[in-house]
């Protein structure tokens, strides 16, 4: 009974870090930065960069908790 509420908290969990990992948005985003056109090398201002710091520190929190359930599944199988 245990191992399958951790089996299912490490699936909804795996299924967070994947929508964290893809809402990041990468350093050249879009078609232009496949050919390296327009490339700034200044940070985001504003609330943008606000976002980005919460989405990484989120990104970083649900991670450490698959690791967490992780290990805990190949413990307990």
């Amino acid at each position: 009974m245990i191992n399958a509420i951790f089996i299912t908290l490490h699936a909804l969990i795996a299924a967070v870090v994947i929508f964290l990992v893809l809402l990041h948005s990468g350093r050249d985003a879009g078609l232009s930065g496949a050919f390296g056109v327009g490339g700034s090398g200044g940070s985001h201002g504003g609330s943008t960069a606000v976002v980005e710091r919460n989405l990484d520190r989120l990104t970083v929190v649900f991670s450490v908790l698959f690791f967490v359930t992780t290990y805990i599944l190949t413990k307990r199988l």
